[in-house]
């Protein structure tokens, strides 16, 4: 039988959570569109702070990311920009790239 760190005979080993968790991820088969969620928070710092003032990334789902923008003009000239984007916000990322970007004007 198993003992925890200074548990006593019979006792269940403990274990971290951050230990667990990726390997649980990956059997559940949702690894992929967690770590895909990382792109909310990574948005601004890839695309800078001019584009990341007029913009604002709210949701991730099955590869795309969607994100308001503040104007007309603003959307269209990110469209163009999509590839360029897409590459940033991608690099160094190995699990849970983003696919597609999505600009939607914000109706804030």
């Amino acid at each position: 039988m198993s003992r925890t760190r200074g548990g006593r005979e019979g006792e269940e080993r403990s274990a971290r959570v951050g230990d667990v968790l990726p390997g649980l991820l990956r059997r559940l088969g949702i690894a992929k569109e967690v770590a895909s969620q990382e792109a909310l928070v990574a948005w601004g710092p890839a695309v800078g702070p001019h584009i990341a003032g007029v913009t604002r990334a709210t949701a991730v789902a099955n590869g795309v990311l969607f994100v308001s923008v503040r104007s007309s003009a603003w959307l269209s000239e990110l469209n163009m920009m999509k590839r360029e984007l897409l590459r940033k916000l991608n690099a160094g990322c190995t699990e849970g790239r983003i696919e597609r970007i999505i600009f939607r004007l914000d109706s804030r």
